[in-house]
Formats: C-alpha cells, structure tokens, sequence
C-alpha cells in the first residue's frame, strides 16, 4: 500500500483531527510536512531531577532532560516547537536564591518557543516578573490578562505566529483567575479577562484574519473540575477554530490526551503533561500540503 493510501485509511471516517500511533518517519515524504508540538506544564523550577527514594520521582524530570530530549527530536523533525503552559517559577531552592532569573535562563537555553503564565509567577510580585523577564529568549504569551495599568503595561504578546515548512500555527495564552488563588498585592491592578471570550476572539483572529493552519492555547487554567469553574475540558467544548489545547496548574498525568468536541463537532486534542518536567508531551500534526488537510496522528509522553 502506498504511503498516501495508508494515510487516507488511518484517518479514515473522520473529520478534522484524530490521534493514532503512527511514526512520523511514515510521512517523511515530500507531500506531506510533520509539525511536532513538544510541551511541558508546572516545572516549578525543577532545574535538576528529583532526588529521593521515591521511585516515581527519583532522578527523573528536571530542565536538564528536556532540552536533551527537545534536541534529539529536533534531530529528527526541524519542524518543531517546544512549548510551555506555565507555572515556570518556585518550587526549589533556585527560585529562592535567583528568583525567576535563572529559570528564564535555562529555559532559553533549552530551546523553548513560547510559554504563558502560570498563578506562581506572580509569587514575588509584578516586579518579580518585570526583573527576569529579559531573560526570555522566548515570547510569553498572555491574552486573557490585561496588565495596561501596572509597570507589566506591552511586555507580553497577545498572540504569536510560527512558520515552518510553510505551516502557520498560531498560539495564544489563557492563565487562570487571581482572586482568591494570588493575593492582591501581588498582582496588583492586572485584569482578569473570561477565558473563554478571550479564547473565541483570539482563535478567530489567528485562524480567519491571520489564516493560521493549526491553531493552538497554552493554557493554566486546569485540566478540569467538578463544578462549573472554566477549565481546559470547558475551553475545548466552547471554541470553534482551537486544534490543541496545553494544559497546567492542576499536575494532571495523563497518558493519552483527551479529545473533545467543539461547538462545530470538531475534535481538539486536550493534553497536559504532569509537572516538574517528569514527562514531556509530544503531538504530530501531519498536514498534506497540496490541500493544507491535517491530522493529529501520533502522540507519546518522553
């Protein structure tokens, strides 16, 4: 069976996007471009793996490992982006001693694309996020906080567009609410905005104005929850245009991601990938160039 035949079968009966483990070497062919999306959640300034005598942790995870792994399938795939749906700052002695300095810093490092922001990165303050933020070699994207009235004012980006093998893929951010959670001195005169709002104006922008061919939200505002709080799973049900949604602030382990239906019966991929760096998550959008069709097809935890 030819390769593009074997494609069309896998996908076979469905519409949009549907997960299925097929190696991305299958689609190493010129009809057809592999976007690997490679993601963490909450590392919690985990520079180092966890130390300890608690197998399920013990010389696991840290920033040290995943710019290994983040090099090795860039080896394998140039086309991909090493995202981040924040909570990046305190959880060991590193952001004690060098605040969100060093964090910022590795992370560059490491080869992160982008990241949004999680509730800890206001544990210090606006100004605890202002001092590190050149640091950044990466954008931070944030568009559901609205920091117009704080020294904050322009420092993230709404949105950001990346291009590879002629694929546009547009990100945008969503970060939890503050009140009650972050205490008001810490966030001083930020504005909460609706996340999903945000979200139904942002991926209209990205996929109708900016003609973005995958769209994507780093997301910290939870995987989900038992009332009626917005969280990723009610993001995904109530968007029209998102493909993925990257999840953090609740740690959830999951070994698959979870597929949900959008307001148009379409399905968008909803993954988080646990904390500290202990796994990373990885999505293969194959697109067929000639028709700009995509499939998510293959996904793992590195």
């Amino acid at each position: 069976m030819d390769r593009r035949r074997f494609i069309r079968n896998v996908a076979a009966g469905t519409a949009g996007i549907t997960l299925g483990a097929v190696p991305y070497e299958l689609f190493a062919h010129e009809d057809f471009t592999t976007i690997s999306i490679l993601h963490t959640n909450d590392i919690h300034c985990h520079i180092e793996p966890f130390t300890g005598s608690n197998e399920r942790y013990a010389n696991k995870g840290g920033l040290a490992r995943i710019a290994k792994l983040a090099a090795l399938e860039r080896q394998k795939n140039p086309n991909t982006l090493l995202l981040d749906a924040g909570d990046m700052f305190q959880g060991t002695p590193y952001f004690n001693y060098f605040k969100g300095e060093l964090m910022l810093k590795v992370m560059s490092e490491a080869g992160y694309d982008a990241s949004t922001i999680g509730n800890h990165e206001f544990d210090n303050g606006l100004q605890g996020i202002k001092d590190p933020l050149p640091n950044a070699e990466f954008p931070i994207i944030s568009s559901n906080y609205d920091f117009s009235d704080t020294i904050l004012s322009g420092s993230f980006p709404e949105y950001k567009i990346f291009r590879r093998d002629g694929v546009k893929i547009g990100i945008y951010g969503v970060g939890i609410e503050l009140e009650n959670l972050v205490g008001k001195k810490n966030y001083g005169a930020t504005v909460y905005n609706d996340p999903v709002v945000v979200a139904q104006r942002m991926e209209s922008f990205l996929k109708n104005e900016k003609k973005c061919d995958l769209v994507i939200c780093l997301s910290h505002i939870g995987l989900r929850y038992r009332d009626n709080k917005v969280s990723d799973m009610v993001l995904a049900a109530e968007t029209s245009f998102t493909d993925l949604i990257i999840g953090g602030h609740t740690h959830s382990y999951l070994e698959k991601p979870l597929e949900e239906k959008n307001k148009l019966g379409q399905t968008v991929i909803v993954n988080q990938a646990w904390w500290g760096g202990l796994v990373v998550g990885k999505i293969d959008f194959v697109f067929e160039k000639s028709k700009r069709n995509k499939k998510a097809v293959y996904s793992d935890l590195l």
